[in-house]
């Protein structure tokens, strides 16, 4: 009978054991597929990422070029301006010399509209700050569409 209660007692303390370990190995299982799960969501993150990434790096490349080609238009017009290849068209009206006589002559004898230098380096300066503008302006709603609103 000793021999029996001792084979009982054996067979107990093997079963409370295997069972203790077959929680462990469960517990060890969700805590791996808990992990896996933080992992692939991890990836996707980073995946998301470069892509809205990437798509910030190419607008801004884009509207980059843009700009610069911009700005190099506006450098040639005015290196042709100043050279006096080209004119600035404005919307003006000519009054007549002061030293003219009251009477005598007309339109012809004005003097010419034309911006000063001061006025047409400021013209030019605008039209830079216009580009810049306008490309940070398309800019912004391209990363909205493209990167924003994914």
């Amino acid at each position: 009978m000793r021999e029996g209660g001792f084979i009982l007692v054996l067979c107990l303390v093997a079963w409370f054991g295997f069972d203790l370990l077959q929680g462990q190995r469960d517990t060890a299982r969700i805590e791996r597929d808990a992990a896996m799960f933080e992992v692939n969501g991890l990836r996707e993150a980073a995946r998301v990422s470069g892509e809205m990434l990437a798509a910030r790096d190419a607008i801004d490349l884009q509207r980059t070029q843009e700009l610069n080609d911009e700005r190099t238009e506006n450098n040639s017009l005015r290196r042709a301006v100043d050279a006096g290849l080209n004119r600035l068209r404005l919307n003006a009206t000519c009054s007549p010399p002061a030293t003219q006589a009251p009477g005598a002559g007309g339109l012809a004898d004005a003097v010419t509209a034309e911006l000063t230098a001061d006025a047409r380096q400021d013209y030019f300066t605008l039209r830079d700050q216009l580009a810049l503008s306008r490309q940070m302006i398309l800019g912004l709603q391209d990363h909205v569409r493209r990167v924003c609103l994914r």
